[in-house]
């Protein structure tokens, strides 16, 4: 009886476990509310002082594992909101775990239809392990703003 109580409540802590994680993990309808967030306030306070917030990491901009990023039509970074190491430079050869340039879908989807989604791998922060990403980007006159989730 103990030993199937051990296993119940060992299962019981899994489930749990696994909830709790993916409660901390951001949703592709949050996603896509943040981008939006952002583009409004590109719209209302203009580009420069809506990266500024982009890059603060404490700021509005960052939840849980969602965060804003802001690219150019040239693939150069202008926001991160995770990785303010990045900002100022050009990605746009930047590959996947597949060689993918997602970069670079990122903006063409933006110019080609404004708005999408984009699917390529990454190395999850908290797992280290390499996993399916996918990433909404809407292009705001001539910035590419975007916000993923793992899969």
């Amino acid at each position: 009886m103990k030993k199937l109580l051990g296993i119940f409540f060992g299962i019981a802590f899994f489930v749990a476990s696994v909830t709790v994680v993916a409660a901390e993990k951001g949703t592709a309808n949050e996603a896509v509310a943040l981008v939006k967030k952002a583009t409004a306030l590109v719209k209302q306070v203009g580009k420069e002082k809506a990266i500024a917030e982009f890059n603060d990491p404490k700021g509005s901009f960052v939840d849980r594992d969602l965060y804003i990023f802001v690219i150019d039509m040239d693939g150069k970074t202008l926001a991160n909101g995770a990785n303010q190491k990045v900002v100022g430079k050009n990605m746009i050869e930047m590959k996947d775990a597949d060689g993918n340039l997602f970069i670079k879908h990122f903006i063409e989807i933006a110019q080609a239809k404004g708005s999408g989604w984009s699917d390529y791998k990454w190395v999850d922060p908290v797992t280290k392990t390499i996993q399916q990403k996918t990433t909404y980007v809407e292009k705001v006159d001539d910035i590419v703003i975007g916000c993923g989730i793992y899969k």
